[in-house]
């Protein structure tokens, strides 16, 4: 099929065809920012009556040209998911609701609400939750220095990751997944986001990173570290 070359338009098209019903429906995502590529997609936020069948759900497809990401949902359903997802500090339906273009329909205040949750950024970390990325990074870092040559690139890779998700949680950032862990490093802070990318291929430079982390965590942690497994229900 021939690409309709407006995304917002290819958007509209769907919505009418296929929700006719719908509260409303937000176009989110990179094709709406200069961001975009040729392998864009459409992703679109579908508030529908409440009680719908099979919502909350989430379904990919192609239609005029584009491959498309549809986020299914009903008031009940849309609440519980962008509640769920604060916690693990990755927002993003929020952050789909708050920077997207509604194409049809009011989501009303919604949009604001999830713009000052993104503004607001996370809250900090708990004791446990320092405690467990400070031990993470302690045994990373130990395993790298006693690595084989085949499993060291492995490690460093896991290493690289896991201490870019440490320096967001600890200065009370959103992380992400993907290319939304460079974005959110890049919000964060973009020299800091041009290191960690440097990191990747300089091991001296990635253990540097790594260990900035560490303590501003409070330090390597070993000795001591303990957690209490669930036992199963009876």
């Amino acid at each position: 099929m021939t690409r309709v070359p407006d995304p917002l338009e290819a958007a509209r098209r769907l919505a009418a065809e296929f929700f006719p019903d719908a509260t409303w429906v937000i176009l989110s995502g990179s094709v709406l920012t200069s961001a975009r590529t040729d392998g864009s997609d459409l992703d679109l936020v579908v508030l529908l009556p409440e009680g719908s069948p099979e919502v909350p759900r989430r379904e990919s497809l192609y239609y005029a040209g584009w491959p498309v990401e549809l986020f299914l949902h009903d008031t009940a359903s849309l609440d519980h998911y962008l509640a769920k997802e604060l916690p693990g500090r990755r927002p993003v339906m929020n952050r789909m609701i708050a920077q997207g273009t509604p194409v049809t329909g009011d989501p009303g205040s919604l949009r604001t609400d999830c713009q000052r949750i993104l503004a607001a950024g996370p809250g900090s970390l708990t004791a446990a939750e320092t405690d467990s990325l400070r031990y993470a990074l302690t045994d990373l870092l130990d395993d790298l220095t006693h690595a084989s040559p085949d499993e060291r690139p492995v490690i460093a890779t896991v290493l690289w990751l896991r201490t870019a998700d440490a320096t967001l949680g600890l200065h009370r950032h959103w992380i992400g997944t993907g290319k939304w862990m460079l974005r959110e490093l890049r919000d964060h802070d973009p020299q800091y986001a041009a290191q960690w990318l440097a990191a990747q291929t300089d091991l001296d430079q990635l253990t540097a990173l790594a260990r900035q982390a560490l303590a501003l965590a409070g330090g390597p942690l070993f000795a001591g570290y303990r957690v209490q497994g669930e036992r199963p229900p009876s």
